[in-house]
């Protein structure tokens, strides 16, 4: 399961590298960055809910499987369309809208799937290894993509992306774990109450809800606008973006690595409140740097503060519910998890147009910061998990 999922996430940010700079050269505007980005992840937001219902009522397996063969029809109609010459940015924007209603109801699958397994003791280990592969990926991918779109072009990225869903369905076909539901009689609007009722029985993880929708509104845009600072900062092509991407992703990889050795932790919490914060702070600094290798560094321990704080929310969150309730929970989050990303980017992208994009990452370092300090000693929900 975890080779075939990181083999897909290589192939995945082998067309998001080329998919960010296809839709900048064609746009020549980071607000429609910013809308390619919000596109590929509202369908999360709005359908997320409806995907954890049915996760609880079919096979995930099968769920996954549907999920992965529409995500690989849209890379392969991409790369025909730019093969052909005919693509236009509203291509684009549409298969990023169609990739994230599949990711909508293959999320909560997934993130339903993996406790199963593993045993409850091991699975912050599982999660933080599930990160290490889709950020092993974030490094992997844009470097072989950055070699391939400079050599074959923008088409064998679309192309190898949709290849690479081959291994990932393969792995899920072998898999014998099988989830058989328990016969439901409800509506799925009663389905969906059923889990936000249970969400808000357990104390804290309302709070962890809107601590996983802020911190990735506030922070995702930086990865999502590194194309920005390679051509207007760093006054740079599609290398440099490489560059930035690739240590992003390598930092994110030493994040999760610290949070899959730490084991079972007490206190977690309290640490990824911690993270966050840091994070901010590292924001802040990329922001103001106008050094190519100073803001390499920052970004790879921004990358790490990033990717460990979701880990530990994540793991958190799996902790607290139960196996029957796993999938509406977890769409729940996803919803706030995922939701936060389309909205942070949109708004990022019209702020930079406004201001610049330097300007903007500042001001959401210092919003992370105020964040992580709130929920640290004001309000202590997380704190004390």
């Amino acid at each position: 399961m975890w080779m075939g999922a990181c083999t897909s996430s290589i192939g995945t940010w082998m067309q998001k590298l080329a998919q960010s700079w296809l839709v900048l050269e064609l746009s020549k505007s980071p607000t429609m960055l910013g809308l390619d980005s919000f596109l590929g992840e509202i369908p999360i937001f709005l359908f997320s809910l409806v995907g954890g219902v049915v996760a609880d009522r079919r096979d995930r397996r099968h769920l996954l499987i549907a999920s992965q063969l529409v995500q690989m029809s849209c890379a392969f109609i991409l790369a025909l369309l730019l093969w052909t010459n005919k693509v236009q940015v509203w291509h684009i924007l549409l298969l990023s809208f169609t990739t994230g209603t599949a990711q909508a109801f293959g999320g909560p699958a997934y993130q339903a799937l993996v406790p199963r397994l593993v045993k409850g003791v091991d699975l912050q280990n599982a999660i933080a290894l599930n990160s290490i592969q889709f950020n092993l990926a974030r490094v992997i991918g844009p470097a072989i993509g950055g070699i391939a779109m400079a050599k074959l072009g923008a088409v064998a990225c679309f192309t190898l992306n949709g290849v690479s869903f081959v291994a990932v369905i393969i792995s899920l076909l072998m898999l014998h774990e099988r989830y058989v539901p328990a016969e439901k009689r409800q509506s799925i609007l009663e389905s969906m109450k059923e889990g936000i009722v249970f969400i808000r029985k357990q104390g804290a993880m309302e709070s962890l809800i809107a601590l996983a929708f802020l911190m990735t509104m506030l922070g995702v845009p930086l990865i999502v606008f590194l194309p920005v600072f390679a051509k207007d900062v760093f006054r740079a092509g599609p290398d440099t973006y490489s560059l930035l991407l690739s240590v992003s992703g390598l930092g994110s990889v030493a994040g999760a690595l610290f949070v899959a050795g730490t084991g079972n932790i007490h206190k977690k919490g309290r640490v990824a409140l911690f993270t966050i914060t840091l994070l901010g702070a590292l924001m802040f600094g990329f922001s103001l740097s106008k050094n190519l290798y100073l803001s390499c560094a920052l970004l790879f321990v921004a990358g790490a503060s990033l990717i460990a704080s979701f880990a530990l929310i994540a793991s958190l969150v799996q902790l607290i519910v139960s196996d029957d309730m796993r999938g509406r929970v977890m769409s729940v989050y996803n919803v706030a998890f995922r939701g936060g990303m389309p909205i942070g980017s949109l708004a990022s992208g019209q702020l930079i147009t406004m201001f610049s994009a330097p300007t903007v990452m500042a001001a959401n370092g210092l919003l992370l910061i105020l964040l992580g300090t709130y929920f640290l000693f004001i309000h202590k929900r997380v704190a004390s998990l």
